[in-house]
């Protein structure tokens, strides 16, 4: 047992906070000196490992703690790799006794996780664990035949079912470091910043850290909370949190955001069935269903869940994919989701779903091929969400939309950007077009397109597939794969 007068080593990972943190509660509460520290190892998470959008984030949020740490008389200890050989390092540097961190629940990590607390054990030191990002584990929740569940509504059904998760505690007055402090590496030393700076935009759009989580939920429940059934479709208006990267991250956690909407709910006059049957709610429970299925079902990041689908007959298009990648595909609603991507490291979700449709339903293209690229170019990228949202929209996985249901871009560019406004700000070259043919521009008379400086084929691409057609041959695709299809 570690005694009061021996440090203890808080091992921070995707829970760059210092509200309600359990992790760093338990460290406060033994009474000595805290070392916080983070360990830069990404090829312990290969193959998923941080994308470059994320690792931009990633230096921002570091910073951004090391900042609240040092207002608090700490600060944060960074080195990097392997993981298991800097936490016995720091430890013996420093006179730990005790090292106790946050849980993660991607399965090469939990792999890793387990080893360190075996390892540090046999060492004659203390390794505890605490769940600081979820409202639910997910051994936690069953179904009544005690399987995992492999849909939403009943899944969060249970969990709505108990009673509200915990009051999230507040941010320590103080947290008392060592007398002496271990070297620390610059955060530039990670190389976390990319060498061509793309993501110059990005710093436009984003507030990485504590304060700006916390500015985003207050911007969300002080205006577009209480429409958001509606305006969560829309992405032409900020109807949406975007507090996903920041949930990623660990700068806020769901017991924050479920009080707080709580405290709304109830400013508003709102019923507790209300707010806690409510749509957003819904989301964040959409998220824990996303990481109980990663941890039940560890396979699914490279391969479906539905065992049906490893045979489905993908295309292989270099030209196509790079277009798609690119906002180039001639399909103005999906070019605007690429583009706002690109250059913000986020798409309203909405948005998601129509890109990810075209890329599998249409253009025949592997779900991972889309699961790659937003793994790289999303500051959210999530292995828990990122998984579900492509096997979801791919037909193969848990809760998935039916293999029929394709996205036209244009019918939900007309009904979600009606006035083309999301679709002027990201595609340029369409800006002076009429709102009733901005989203199918090849459908509009010569007229419209020369009054509106469009030319297609170079001022904007051709459409790189019919619509119609494409629809016509995935469905027959993906028909050919159903139980009891011939073949």
């Amino acid at each position: 047992m570690s005694d009061a007068s021996s440090p203890t080593l808080v091992w921070f990972r995707n829970d760059l906070r210092l509200a309600d943190h359990p992790a760093l509660d338990a460290a406060l509460a033994s009474g000595g000196a805290i070392i916080p520290v983070f360990i830069w190892a990404p090829e312990e998470e290969a193959p998923w490992q941080p994308g470059a959008a994320s690792r931009w984030w990633l230096h921002h949020s570091l910073a951004s703690l090391d900042a609240s740490l040092r207002a608090k008389g700490s600060r944060l200890v960074v080195r990097q790799g392997p993981s298991l050989e800097t936490l016995l390092a720091v430890a013996r540097e420093t006179g730990a006794r005790k090292v106790v961190w946050c849980r993660r629940y991607e399965p090469v990590v939990i792999a890793r996780d387990t080893r360190i607390k075996e390892v540090m054990r046999e060492n004659g030191l203390e390794a505890e664990s605490f769940n600081g990002s979820l409202l639910h584990e997910p051994w936690t929740v069953r179904n009544k035949s005690g399987n995992p569940f492999q849909v939403f509504t009943p899944f969060w059904k249970t969990c709505l079912s108990g009673a509200d998760p915990e009051l999230p505690r507040t941010t320590p007055h103080a947290v008392p470091g060592p007398k002496s402090w271990p070297s620390s590496e610059p955060m530039e030393a990670l190389g976390l910043l990319p060498a061509i700076r793309w993501d110059l935009e990005m710093a436009k759009f984003w507030h990485p850290g504590e304060g700006g989580a916390g500015k985003q939920l207050e911007r969300f429940v002080g205006g577009a909370l209480f429409g958001y059934t509606d305006g969560r479709n829309r992405p032409d208006c900020l109807g949406t949190s975007r507090l996903s990267p920041h949930l990623h991250f660990g700068e806020i956690s769901p017991r924050q955001i479920w009080h707080r909407v709580r405290l709304a709910a109830e400013g508003a006059g709102k019923s507790e069935a209300e707010w806690r049957g409510g749509q957003f709610l819904a989301e964040v429970g959409w998220r824990e269903f996303a990481h109980h299925l990663l941890f039940h079902f560890p396979h699914t990041p490279e391969r479906p869940l539905r065992a049906d689908f490893e045979k489905f007959p993908w295309r292989h298009d270099v030209k196509a994919l790079k277009a798609w990648e690119r906002g180039r595909t001639g399909i103005p609603l999906v070019d605007a989701g690429m583009r706002e991507l690109w250059a913000t490291g986020w798409m309203h979700n909405r948005v998601r779903m129509v890109v990810g449709s075209l890329l599998v339903k249409n253009l025949l293209l592997s779900w991972q091929e889309g699961a790659r690229w937003f793994w790289d170019t999303l500051v959210d990228a999530d292995l828990a969400s990122n998984t579900l949202g492509w096997q979801w929209i791919g037909g193969c996985g848990a809760d998935a939309a039916p293999y029929f249901r394709v996205f036209n871009p244009v019918s939900q560019g007309t009904k979600f950007d009606p006035e083309g406004a999301y679709v002027r700000r990201w595609v340029p070259e369409l800006s002076k077009m009429p709102a009733e043919h901005i989203h199918a521009p090849w459908e509009a008379p010569v007229e419209v397109l020369r009054d509106a400086g469009v030319t297609l084929g170079k001022s904007y691409p051709e459409p790189i597939l019919s619509l119609s057609a494409s629809r016509i041959a995935a469905l027959a695709a993906f028909s050919s794969i159903r139980p009891g299809a011939g073949g």
